[in-house]
């Protein structure tokens, strides 16, 4: 149906004439939806139904070669943002829905989306850039906003999209995880350890468990000797947990450093998490982050380890402007119920 325009024309000359657009017929107290729909062939029985849902004119379709249905243009938009992991809805008054079939981070080129949405009657929407998801989440919707569009526009859509997937999705990835527990207190056994099961229990959400488990008192070389030993053991991840404030005896940032990883930053504008590291180990060709996790992951629903962590098990490697750029967006509004990450926090 590409080569098509719309024409307005009178209900009582449109028998035998392609409606172009859905017709609403609303009866209060029964019923609102459409009475008739796009496509339909009016016949003569349909006239005065028409007259009395106060239709008086209607779009009906004529050729022309230089124009695109809004159901094509919206298949050109699909096309120009799906990728692998994505499967597609049926156009629906002119819309196409893009979900997910698998669990990971969602991505988008965020200066080629703006450029196409920044193109009169063309439109895109998306969830926001690096949003975790699931396995049926919806990703994405497009359509134009006439019925009707120039074809040379939609050529114009595709020239600035470009070669690649506007979108794209970051499926988890299957992870060794090891975990440091520090401090003197819970070395000794003078409390018990609550923190490494909420850490596991945050790792089933991805798939992933606490694999190799070692305690640290507060002394620098122990502590990075435990983290050596995780790596040797060959684990994807390293978590350490407790001391990361600024007390003397917190010393876990150091003994990470210790080790010779790169560190992307100590520190994030993020309320709860903002002693938070993350640094990167890179040997014979492995890049293992490394993060030192502040208190506030214990006790605080959601945190800045929440996060990052979408992003490490999908492989996507974090850089230091990135997270500094969370500041916005990265106070917790501590809500009764916590429903990140559909909230504000991080995005």
């Amino acid at each position: 149906m590409s080569a098509l325009a719309m024409q307005e024309i009178a209900v009582e000359d449109a028998v035998g004439q392609i409606l172009c657009h859905d017709i609403t017929e609303i009866v209060r107290g029964e019923r609102k939806g459409a009475r008739f729909r796009k496509g339909d062939v009016i016949r003569a029985e349909d006239v005065e139904v028409l007259l009395r849902i106060g239709k008086e004119h209607i779009y009906v379709w004529e050729d022309d070669e230089n124009m695109l249905h809004e159901n094509d243009a919206a298949a050109i938009l699909r096309d120009l943002c799906r990728s692998d992991y994505m499967t597609a809805s049926e156009p629906k008054e002119g819309k196409i829905e893009l979900t997910s079939t698998v669990d990971g981070v969602f991505e988008v080129r965020e200066d080629a989306l703006n450029a196409v949405n920044d193109i009169t009657d063309v439109m895109i929407a998306t969830i926001a850039q690096h949003y975790p998801v699931k396995a049926g989440t919806k990703l994405a919707g497009m359509r134009v906003i006439p019925l009707v569009i120039d074809k040379s526009t939609m050529e114009k859509v595709r020239e600035t999209a470009g070669s690649e997937p506007l979108l794209r999705i970051l499926p988890y990835r299957k992870m060794k995880v090891g975990v440091v527990t520090t401090g003197s207190e819970v070395f000794h056994g003078r409390i018990k350890d609550t923190f490494t099961p909420v850490i596991d229990s945050k790792l089933r959400a991805f798939g992933l468990q606490v694999d190799e488990h070692r305690l640290s008192d507060d002394g620098t070389e122990h502590t990075r000797a435990a983290i050596e030993e995780l790596l040797a053991l060959g684990m994807d991840m390293v978590l350490c947990t407790g001391g990361m404030s600024v007390d003397p005896d917190d010393r876990t940032p150091a003994a990470i450093r210790a080790t010779g990883a790169r560190v992307v930053t100590y520190g994030a504008p993020v309320l709860p998490g903002a002693m938070f590291l993350l640094a990167y180990y890179e040997k014979d060709g492995r890049s293992v982050p490394i993060m030192g996790l502040p208190g506030c992951v214990m006790y605080s629903p959601a945190t800045i380890f929440d996060i990052i962590m979408p992003r490490v098990v999908a492989g996507s490697e974090w850089t230091r402007r990135e997270i500094t750029r969370l500041g916005i967006g990265g106070l917790c509004m501590e809500c009764k119920v916590c429903h990140y990450p559909v909230c504000p926090f991080g995005k």
